[in-house]
């Protein structure tokens, strides 16, 4: 990695040509001191997440209603017919992506570090429908 990596010092003093090589050439890694970091275009960082979609269960509820449950985050949302909870779900999912980086260094740690990848590509869509377009949904069992 360390052949790849640029220093911090020269991505600084040439920091509009390392923004245009990322943006239209390729990502750079910065290296400072022991640290590295990963400089993208956020469509890279789209593509590299695309492999990500959402999986849920569907409860049909003694009332009638739906209950939905979301298996790659512990979120569930009940509406009145599959869409209602779909689309309550996707809202929710993108509501506690926001909540997840706003407090990052908190809940990137521990079992929720593996939300991280569902995190970001709710971040990146940022639109509940297409959110909600990426729940497949499979019927489950009460």
């Amino acid at each position: 990695m360390e052949m790849l990596a640029i220093s911090a010092t020269k991505a600084r003093n040439e920091w509009s040509t390392v923004v245009d090589t990322v943006i239209r050439e390729k990502p750079q890694i910065i290296k400072r001191t022991r640290d590295h970091m990963f400089l993208a275009d956020i469509n890279l960082l789209s593509e590299l997440l695309s492999i990500y979609t959402f999986s849920a269960k569907v409860y049909e509820e003694n009332n009638g209603t739906i209950t939905i449950s979301l298996n790659e985050i512990d979120l569930a949302e009940n509406g009145k017919d599959k869409q209602d909870a779909l689309n309550k779900l996707a809202a929710s999912i993108l509501e506690y992506a926001e909540d997840y980086y706003n407090d990052f260094q908190y809940w990137a740690r521990g079992n929720r570090a593996t939300h991280k990848p569902y995190v970001f590509k709710a971040l990146i869509l940022n639109d509940i429908e297409k959110i909600g377009g990426l729940i497949e949904c499979h019927h489950g069992k009460i």
